[in-house]
């Protein structure tokens, strides 16, 4: 271990993701605190064959992580490094954890144009998998960086921006942890703002009759569909500037809707379903009438994002925005046909194309559906059903969430995939950073 302190790497063991979808047993762990600790497990990874792989916050569904070779902790290679408040731009070490930049980005009255509705993850472990929000104007959370610097597969340092390596940005942006270790992020933030948040029931027609207008007449649009129901739970948020007046839920409430309704009702739904899946369709029918009828003005973060403790598997998929209604309801006849019942809901957001080459919304307006199982049902059978209808639609895979796509049968879905397999070959040519998941998607 020349070059890396004993006490940076560690004999491995059994690693799990969050939603207990993937798991490895790396042989070694490494927690470096300094980029040449990153530099030196980089080149001891070479110089020993063993291969390299950054773990965040394990909230990745897929097995994106997952290595049998040295797991890469970058958990003390976080906060601020440096801001441009001219710019409104913030540098932060790529172990950063999303729920930490309210505190960080509060002295500048900074803060992220968009989040999604998890703050656990890291910033590089929610760019590189291409993590999103919701709203017909903006971006997933990779469209935010406007510079990054990396570890690369050579051991050497790699600083991408505007004016360094431009042609790169594109793919290091969102670069599935296939380019290097990235150390840094920097990330171009917006005047820090409210959000009105208005949470209604809806009809399941209703809402997807006029989809188009229902997700582009408002900031941030989206909903959640119980299946064996009529009923929409739709949320639109919209963005105020930060004088304007505060309304926030009071605790009690707040604590009662998100704490024990949002997720100790559904923790108990899914329970109940997984013994006793009769009862699913009355108790869906009943969570209709206690879930969302609510409106609150408070600030961005608290409003974006949500606690979750009810463990799960997840599947997304994006296709074009217009594609939504119909697919959605294809989704519905083939729960229906099939007799499943299916205790969690379907959510569905929509997202600004963009033009990262490997983003899920590369080239167009794109619409998510998001299907999930609780963590103790087999999610196969009905992922795979719910995959087939997607991929009649040109659906893209969330990079981060469980799929059952190839290389093979992703190369027509990316116009600029050989592009990004171009700078991977620049980059990382021995294949430090791959892992089985990665040869599946990219090819080895």
């Amino acid at each position: 271990m020349i070059g890396v302190r004993p006490s940076v790497l560690a004999p491995g063991g059994l690693w799990q993701n969050w939603g207990r979808s993937a798991s490895s047993h790396p042989v070694m762990m490494a927690r470096p605190t300094n980029v040449d600790e990153v530099v030196s497990i980089v080149r001891f990874a070479r110089d020993n064959e063993l291969t390299v792989k950054t773990v965040g916050a394990g909230h990745s569904f897929s097995a994106i992580a997952a290595t049998d070779g040295i797991m890469l902790d970058l958990g003390w290679i976080e906060g601020l490094s440096a801001v441009d408040e001219r710019l409104g731009r913030v540098t932060l070490g790529a172990g950063t954890n999303l729920y930490q930049l309210p505190t960080i980005l509060a002295p500048y009255r900074l803060a992220l144009a968009n989040m999604g509705d998890i703050d656990r993850q890291t910033i590089a472990g929610a760019t590189s998998t291409g993590t999103h929000g919701t709203g017909a104007r903006f971006g997933g959370l990779a469209t935010q960086i406007v510079a990054a610097t990396l570890v690369v597969g050579d051991g050497s340092i790699l600083r991408v921006s505007e004016t360094e390596h431009p042609e790169l940005l594109p793919a290091v942006r969102l670069g599935l942890g296939a380019l290097g270790v990235l150390v840094d992020l920097t990330i171009q933030c917006v005047p820090s703002f409210l959000l009105s948040a208005v949470e209604r029931p809806v009809g399941f027609d209703f809402v997807l009759d006029e989809f188009e207008e229902h997700s582009s007449a408002t900031d941030h649009f989206e909903f959640y569909w119980w299946p064996h129901t009529d009923g929409v739970m739709a949320k639109t948020n919209t963005r105020l500037p930060a004088e304007a007046e505060r309304k926030p839920l009071r605790r009690i409430n707040e604590f009662v809707e998100d704490r024990v309704v949002s997720n100790g009702v559904l923790s108990v739904i899914c329970n109940v379903g997984h013994v006793a899946p009769f009862v699913i369709p009355s108790i869906n029918r009943l969570a209709t009438r206690v879930y969302g009828n609510r409106s609150y003005t408070d600030h961005s973060h608290r409003v974006f994002a949500s606690p979750r403790t009810t463990r799960f598997r997840e599947m997304e998929y994006a296709i074009p925005r217009a594609a939504v209604p119909e697919a959605l309801r294809a989704i519905r006849t083939l729960i229906d046909d099939r007799g499943w019942r299916i205790s969690f809901p379907i959510e569905v957001r929509v997202a600004e194309a963009d033009d990262n080459w490997l983003s899920t919304a590369e080239g167009r307006d794109t619409g998510y559906i998001a299907v999930h199982r609780h963590f103790r049902d087999d999610p196969e059978q009905y992922f795979r059903a719910v995959e087939q209808i997607m991929k009649s639609y040109g659906g893209r895979p969330h990079w981060g969430k469980m799929h059952y796509q190839d290389a093979e049968s992703l190369a027509g879905l990316y116009p600029h995939l050989a592009d990004f397999l171009a700078v991977r070959d620049r980059l990382d040519p021995g294949r430090t950073f791959t892992n089985p998941y990665l040869d599946r998607v990219l090819g080895a």
